[in-house]
């Protein structure tokens, strides 16, 4: 049985508190007030409200710690301590359409002891509130959902293998580029779905569900908390060069050994 840190607990309280709320508007999802905030990407009161629950609660907990909200920005903490990258709400599109399929994200990243920017990611936890799955990782102490230890798929073929991805949608990404990538992928492997969360689809491949992910154009707060659940449960994340980066997040690719060389040997040849 996983021994829970009292970081850990404390995201997770965080977190469960938040989706309590999340579970309430999505009860009432046509009574919801949305605004939008670019093109084809809404953000709701939920959203909004998730965000502070998240922020007070940590803030308590940690009030000498910094914070990178996706819809509030960034706040500086003491310095030589750690932050928070937080995603209230990874998947608004499938919350606003009634999709019972989005999360909370929430990673802690460390400041670089050379004191120029920032380094490893720590702690992370991915919280479903629908499904009530806590996701939950620390830098060399493994990824565990609730307390059943996670380890990414056995599976070695491409042919077997079942692979996620996000595909750009208006005004964000690369459309010409991830077709490229799906042209050289989608012939090689069992099937490729997009199920709209990031975080997730990254912490269902720390859980062997899905075998490997690429997606573009993301933000820390999309990948941070994932990118170390796959990497804890034996996996490798990487950018489409095969570069390993604390938080990749503008290009991420995922899976095990074996899969992750064999895509991105296919991507590369897609992007040569």
């Amino acid at each position: 049985m996983a021994v829970v840190s009292g970081l850990i607990r404390v995201m997770e309280k965080a977190a469960r508190k938040a989706g309590q709320r999340l579970r309430r508007d999505f009860g009432e999802i046509e009574h919801l007030q949305v605004s939008r905030k670019g093109p084809a990407d809404f953000v709701s009161k939920a959203d909004r409200a998730a965000e502070r629950t998240l922020y007070d609660e940590l803030k308590l907990a940690r009030p000498d710690w910094g914070f990178v909200l996706e819809e509030s920005g960034e706040f500086p903490g003491e310095e030589g301590k750690p932050r928070f990258i937080i995603d209230p709400l990874d998947g608004t599109s499938n919350f606003l359409h009634g999709i019972p399929h989005f999360a909370i994200s929430i990673a802690v990243q460390e400041p670089r002891l050379d004191g120029r920017g920032w380094g490893d990611v720590t702690a992370a936890l991915v919280y479903q509130p629908v499904t009530d799955e806590s996701f939950w990782a620390e830098k060399t102490r493994g990824a565990w959902l609730q307390d059943k230890r996670l380890r990414v798929s056995a599976r070695r073929q491409l042919d077997e293998a079942l692979i996620a991805t996000g595909i750009p949608f208006a005004g964000h990404g690369d459309f010409g580029q991830w077709a490229r990538i799906f042209g050289a992928i989608g012939p090689e492997v069992a099937g490729i779905r997009r199920f709209g969360s990031a975080a997730l689809d990254l912490a269902w491949v720390a859980a062997g569900r899905f075998d490997g992910f690429w997606e573009s154009g993301l933000q820390s707060w999309d990948s941070a908390a994932g990118c170390l659940l796959v990497r804890e449960a034996g996996g490798f994340v990487t950018n489409y060069k095969g570069q390993s980066e604390a938080i990749c997040a503008d290009e991420v690719l995922a899976g095990n050994d074996s899969l992750h060389s064999k895509l991105h040997k296919l991507v590369a040849g897609a992007l040569r």
